[in-house]
């Protein structure tokens, strides 16, 4: 009896890890948020994306209503293309904004919506016209750097040319 106890313990015990490894599997591919909810897609297209990725959120107010379905490139516009799925019980003007967004400071991506006043609603394959790309934080300290440069280039020139010649 008392080997047939240990037994059930060490399958029950195996049998939690495998669900615990089955969960992590999910959260690492972003599947745990699956939904079977009906959907419509939309399309957004941006100059930049930076590292926003299919099933990436797209949320309004912080609340998720949509995931990202696919991403591609049009050769004509030479612009992101990004399709949105988004669930059917969240209705949005046709002249809402879509901005990619960042959680924290070096968080995950995903697409944030913001109503427009429209009494026209998005509809399947509708396009979102009003887009913001993302922030690539390179590119800031880049900026900022270069900028900060040049200032301290010019401030050092200044003072040399505005000394007026002694006779």
């Amino acid at each position: 009896m008392t080997r047939e106890k240990t037994d059930f313990w060490v399958g029950l015990f195996v049998l939690l890890g495998i669900v615990a490894l089955v969960f992590l599997a999910l959260r690492a591919g972003n599947l745990s948020s699956f939904s079977l909810a009906p959907t419509y897609q939309v399309q957004a297209r941006f100059d930049n994306l930076g590292g926003l990725k299919v099933r990436a959120p797209v949320k309004s107010s912080g609340v998720v209503v949509g995931r990202v379905s696919s991403i591609s490139f049009d050769n004509e516009r030479y612009q992101a293309v990004a399709t949105l799925d988004m669930e059917s019980q969240y209705q949005f003007p046709d002249d809402s904004s879509a901005s990619i967004l960042t959680s924290g400071l070096l968080g995950e991506q995903y697409v944030g919506i913001t109503p427009g006043g429209d009494d026209k609603m998005l509809a399947q394959n509708s396009t979102i016209k009003y887009t913001q790309s993302a922030v690539v934080l390179e590119e800031l300290i880049s900026k900022f750097l270069y900028s900060s440069a040049s200032k301290e280039g010019t401030a050092k020139d200044a003072p040399a040319a505005a000394t007026p010649a002694k006779p």
